[in-house]
């Protein structure tokens, strides 16, 4: 009887204390933590209930109801999403604003240019460029459509802007004779050969497609980064991710412990198993990063598209000079090779030398050239894009660091024993995993299928290979779209065929002989015949209008 009593008394005394532990641990802390983070749950338990409903948190004894532990769950993947959002908006944001700015600055810089040649030639040339301005308007819709991302070949194309104004001033400077379609296309197949505008043609048009294809490549490039970074950031969590997520930042408040944050490193085994996928992106994002690094330094240098554009109206000027002065030479040649054209009706005299081309000219004031595109310079673009471009290197496998920042999610290096470890407040101790997708086949805090990769990542690795290899030949000159370009020297693509820093020609070399062509016609050319060369006193005039021009901007 005495024994029965005894333990009766014992059990008294365990299960009042049992009832002052349990009374100990109530919710009221977790109640007003939820009240403070906008949760407004229908029910938070007094005390501590049993967990046995909980199927991510501990089943222990919790302030947790079911409906608690759904709201977390649905908490944490907006938690968690906003957080990638968050930790990536200077990347985007980034990519977006200089992408515009680069954007509007080309285009900017090609209506400048078009302006300013348009607003020299009418000054120094007058009705005979007003005539044939469509020639040069037709060069400059061309590159703007090729900058826009048109199928052009800029080779091609400043070929045949040369070819098509050696037409309009062979026939100008030749109005005494006839010169039909058919003769012009003759004239058009000695354009190499005959040199009508000197060395201008030639080195132009290494600088310019040079030029073209860094500014359309690197502009290309911020939009594929800019793309990237706004898909991979939105990646949608998968429910292994959020289960872990809400384990971490959730399953304290069931605790009855809502002011515990997360060890770092438990942190960074959830965010390495949620970002394994973008983790993987890493290795191409750096390559393509550094081609990006690569083709800013060609447009600081040799490939600086606004030191090409904005004297090209002084560059064809002196190219038109050129033709000035050879005219009646080049026609000589032009007159072997396809034979002497028809006399026209009324003779030049009759016409008058201001009717074939007007060569007043008036001085042009650099103060009149066009302002600054969209109020900078390329250079002082480029010096800040670079900047920016160096930071986001590596920046898809450090965000897990970056998101496991002390006082944003976890309670920092400096807690170790006062953190939460995913079951109660101590020090965490599994090894904190590498990053990407393979190595989280033994993370300890999210179950990661490596056999499935996301899909949407691998589009969005294969994107960055593409560019990267479009960046590293824009920094040899060379186009991708034009690998069969036929002209001896020009490498592959359209671009100048350089492998390494391209050579800067001099404006003052010597413009070689203008050779002899052979006829094209069926029959000798009748040499007897006469040889009407155009007449000396114009191009003598236009010398001078072009020595003129040349030391206004020298």
């Amino acid at each position: 009887m005495l024994r029965l009593e005894t333990i009766i008394c014992t059990f008294s005394v365990l299960s009042v204390a049992a009832r002052a532990e349990f009374k100990a641990r109530n919710c009221s802390e977790v109640r007003e933590a939820c009240i403070a983070k906008g949760f407004g749950f229908s029910h938070v338990p007094h005390q501590e209930i049993p967990g046995t409903h909980l199927r991510v948190c501990l089943q222990g004894n919790t302030c947790c109801t079911e409906e608690m532990e759904d709201r977390f769950g649905q908490q944490s993947k907006q938690d968690f999403e906003n957080l990638v959002d968050e930790m990536s908006h200077t990347l985007r944001s980034t990519f977006v604003s200089r992408h515009k700015r680069f954007d509007e600055f080309f285009l900017e810089l090609l209506e400048n240019t078009e302006r300013s040649l348009n607003d020299m030639f009418m000054r120094t040339y007058g009705k005979p460029y007003m005539q044939n301005a469509e020639v040069f308007e037709n060069l400059f819709a061309e590159l703007k459509r090729y900058y826009t991302g048109g199928n052009v070949n800029l080779e091609e194309m400043l070929n045949d802007f040369w070819s098509r104004l050696l037409e309009r001033m062979f026939t100008l400077l030749n109005s005494q004779y006839v010169i039909t379609e058919d003769y012009l296309e003759c004239i058009s197949k000695y354009t190499d050969q005959l040199k009508p505008f000197g060395d201008v043609p030639r080195k132009l048009k290494a600088q310019v497609t040079r030029a073209f294809i860094a500014a359309r490549t690197f502009v290309q490039g911020l939009s594929v980064g800019r793309e990237v970074a706004q898909r991979v950031s939105k990646v949608s969590s998968t429910p292994a991710c959020i289960r872990a997520v809400t384990k971490m930042l959730y399953c304290p408040f069931c605790q009855s412990m809502p002011g515990v944050k997360p060890c770092k490193n438990y942190c960074l085994n959830v965010m390495k198993g949620c970002l394994a996928n973008q983790a993987d992106l890493d290795p191409e994002w750096n390559q393509y990063i550094d081609a990006m690094l690569l083709v800013a330094q060609r447009l600081e240098g040799p490939f600086n598209i606004e030191s090409v554009m904005e004297p090209i109206d002084v560059k064809i000027s002196e190219a038109i000079m050129n033709m000035q002065d050879n005219s009646a030479q080049v026609s000589y040649r032009v007159f072997q090779g396809c034979g002497q054209p028809k006399p026209a009706g009324i003779t030049r005299s009759a016409r008058g030398v201001s009717d074939v081309f007007n060569a007043r000219f008036r001085p042009y004031s650099p103060e009149e050239r066009p302002t600054t595109a969209a109020g900078t310079s390329l250079d002082r673009l480029v010096v800040d894009i670079k900047e920016k471009l160096k930071d986001f290197k590596k920046f898809w496998s450090n965000l897990p660091e970056a998101m496991c920042v002390e006082d944003r999610v976890t309670a920092g290096n400096a807690s170790e024993e006062e953190c939460w470890n995913g079951h109660t407040k101590g020090r965490y101790f599994p090894e904190v995993q590498k990053d990407g997708l393979t190595n989280q086949v033994n993370n300890p805090e999210v179950g990661v299928d490596i056999t499935r990769p996301d899909t949407l990542i691998r589009q969005q690795i294969m994107a960055l290979r593409v560019m990267t290899n479009k960046l590293k030949n824009a920094y040899n000159g060379n186009d991708i779209y034009f690998q069969d370009s036929s002209d001896e020297g020009s490498g592959s693509g359209s671009g100048s065929g350089c492998t390494e820093v391209c050579p800067t020609y001099m404006d003052g070399t010597a413009a070689t002989e203008i050779p002899v062509v052979r006829a094209d016609r069926s029959g000798p050319v009748d040499n007897s015949a006469p040889l009407c060369a155009p007449s000396v006193a114009l191009p003598t005039v236009l010398a001078l209008s072009a020595l003129a021009l040349q030391r206004q901007w020298r």
